[in-house]
């Protein structure tokens, strides 16, 4: 969980904090829904808060409990709900859906679909509370005609590339402009295409039952020429590697391997190799058997500010931080 050390998202509007299981349970419910809420463990010791930015159409909230909790509204029946993992992570059921939450893959619930979530002892949410109605009309835009149908999402959205990592990207922004005092969302033209803009994003990069009438080609294989090279990027993570090289491996010219990654993945060949050597430092500081410099050697990390800098534009939080959850948690 985050540290005094590192602001909270949305630090600047702060809605409670209380280790109150009751208070806690009251102040989630104003802004989402009644619920069920228990910590779980012997010992287990909550202490909760909750940032709460207010849009039109949308919020945006960080919410931690402290301590392992289970957390169970039902039917949330009037909003869309983006869980994005900051630290920690979270066992998910929404309908027939099941899965584990993790700062690599957020939890998209349906309001229209029972909900339970264990919350893991440290975890920080970012969460993206969507109107319903909103989402619906906004789908409906897209699609150029009427919905015939409640819009249903299935499963995790992937967090690591793409669409789904720019809407991370995105929240992540708007909580560091709210708290510099330039608050994104509210009245006006600018704050509404925002909200379309976190809308279209997860669209974009959700598995939902209208994406084949969206126009996405989700089912075109990779071509041959990126399999190889991500291949070959995957096959030597720890070394050094130039565009060139990979380009060779993959048997194509350097911009055509630019062109593929961009069409593809939505990043450069280089940026694809910085985020898969990112992804492995965070798994091993998950372990917490290793420390941040030793772990950024490793993979290829020299310059200990930048790792720090990329690791959190990546996974909102500093490596430092993932680490100490890692051996025990945080500690207020």
């Amino acid at each position: 969980m985050l540290t005094t050390t590192a602001p909270r998202p949305l630090q600047a509007h702060a809605l409670f904090q209380s280790t109150d299981l009751d208070e806690a349970r009251e102040r989630v419910a104003a802004v989402f829904c009644p619920h069920r809420l228990e910590t779980l463990g012997r010992g287990a010791r909550l202490n909760a808060r909750q940032h709460h930015l207010r849009g039109e159409r949308l919020s945006l909230n960080y919410i931690e409990y402290g301590a392992k909790a289970l957390i169970a509204p039902g039917e949330l029946d009037r909003f869309y709900l983006v869980q994005i993992p900051l630290a920690g992570g979270a066992m998910i059921s929404n309908g027939g859906a099941a899965y584990y939450s993790s700062p690599r893959r957020a939890a998209v619930l349906n309001p229209h679909r029972p909900t339970t979530m264990i919350w893991d002892e440290g975890c920080a949410q970012l969460l993206i509370q969507i109107d319903r109605e909103a989402m619906m009309d906004h789908l409906s835009a897209q699609l150029g005609a009427r919905a015939d149908r409640m819009l249903t999402f299935d499963g995790p959205l992937d967090l690591t590339s793409g669409a789904g990592a720019a809407v991370r990207r995105l929240a992540l922004y708007l909580a560091t402009e709210a708290d510099a005092g330039r608050a994104p969302l509210g009245q006006g033209l600018m704050a509404r295409q925002v909200e379309s803009a976190l809308m279209s994003g997860l669209l974009d990069s959700g598995a939902h039952d209208h994406a084949a009438h969206l126009g996405r080609a989700r089912s075109a294989p990779r071509p041959r020429h990126l399999r190889l090279a991500e291949s070959f990027i995957e096959a030597n993570l720890r070394r050094p590697l130039t565009i060139e090289e990979v380009a060779e491996a993959a048997g194509i010219s350097a911009r055509a391997l630019q062109l593929a990654f961009r069409q593809w993945r939505g990043t450069t060949p280089l940026g694809w190799w910085r985020d898969r050597r990112l992804d492995a430092a965070h798994a091993d500081l998950m372990a917490g058997k290793t420390t941040v410099t030793d772990t950024a050697l490793a993979w290829g990390f020299a310059h200990f500010g930048r790792f720090s800098e990329s690791y959190r534009a990546r996974f909102g939080i500093p490596p430092s931080e993932t680490l100490r959850a890692a051996r025990g948690g945080y500690q207020d």
